[in-house]
């Protein structure tokens, strides 16, 4: 989540007119994130949440999200229900850019998850693997491995002043990761970006999810993998240090209601190694391209540096687990 376009009163006039929300009585924008621009809007007696999509996110591509969320919460997932206006549509655009309206869930995210958070988390991912599996929807994931070399591509020699020979290891490592991608793995509708200011709690029990912009079919042990990466270092100073009860906690929490097959557990490695790539190129790209008038915190790449490295050290399933 974050601010790049700003509205006023007229669009918040516009929205009164043609939702059925009653009296708008305040919005502010949210500065957490880094690709839609969002906004808290508060009735009387309710909130909900307004994005406006940016950048990455293309127009053909909302429906799905719009659908899955809606699907998702009629099979019991807690998640944002999508709003429809007086005419049934859920889009609708503010500045030319496409919009739409969410319900807002309850609760809010943890600084840091207990070992009992992972294995419920790892619980509740795998709940939601199984809920989408009833959804007859299909989006490809348009930031999955073939979309890192194009990426690679946009991004310069300016990253390295951030890093020393970061563009050098992001080419390396994309190289090996290609090479070795699994072609064959269960797949299905995964969330896709599953970090912990995307996971709700209401006084400290689990309670839901946020955030489905980069939902798409994909590999399901690849989410774990992002998990790992989002879930599963603690940080130190400026070092981020690989937590394996952690790890071992959410991957026993998934496997609670949902088994990891052989093939998954033998390129889990691989799988992680693609999910740091894959975000150090994403946080590359946009520490060099991010607008200065944004009203968004930044992320730095280098956490992913170390992530990637770490990965790269190891070799089997087991040494995610304790």
């Amino acid at each position: 989540m974050a601010v790049y376009t700003k509205i006023n009163s007229k669009e918040i006039n516009y929205i009164e007119k043609n939702f059925s929300l009653g009296k708008i009585i305040a919005f502010v924008g949210i500065k957490k994130g880094i690709e839609n621009t969002n906004y808290l809007i508060k009735t009387k007696n309710k909130k909900f949440i307004l994005t406006i999509f940016e950048k990455r996110v293309q127009k053909k591509d909302l429906p799905f999200f719009m659908d899955l969320m809606f699907g998702l919460s009629k099979l019991k997932i807690k998640c944002p229900e999508p709003i429809k206006n007086k005419k049934g549509k859920y889009l609708f655009n503010i500045k030319n850019k496409s919009a739409c309206l969410v319900s807002f869930l309850k609760g809010k995210d943890k600084k840091q998850l207990t070992y009992k958070d992972c294995f419920i988390v790892g619980k509740n991912i795998a709940r939601l693997h199984v809920a989408s599996k009833k959804l007859k929807l299909f989006r490809k994931n348009s930031l999955s491995v073939n979309s890192w070399k194009p990426l690679l591509n946009k991004i310069d020699n300016r990253i390295n002043k951030l890093s020393k020979n970061s563009l050098k290891l992001m080419k390396t490592e994309l190289k090996y990761i290609k090479k070795n991608w699994p072609t064959k793995l269960p797949s299905g509708i995964i969330h896709g970006d599953l970090f912990i200011d995307n996971i709700f709690f209401i006084k400290k029990h689990y309670y839901g999810l946020i955030d489905f912009y980069f939902s798409a079919n994909d590999f399901l042990a690849y989410e774990l993998a992002t998990c790992i990466n989002a879930l599963c270092f603690r940080k130190k100073n400026k070092l981020f240090i690989f937590d394996r009860k952690k790890s071992s906690k959410l991957l026993k929490g998934y496997e609670s209601i949902k088994k990891l097959t052989l093939s998954e557990k033998n390129n889990f490695n691989i799988l992680c190694r693609g999910s740091a790539l894959r975000y150090l190129l994403t946080r590359s790209y946009d520490y060099l391209n991010t607008p200065n008038n944004a009203l968004i915190k930044i992320k730095d790449p280098r956490e992913f540096i170390q992530k990637l490295n770490f990965h790269g050290n190891l070799n089997s399933f087991k040494e995610y687990i304790d």
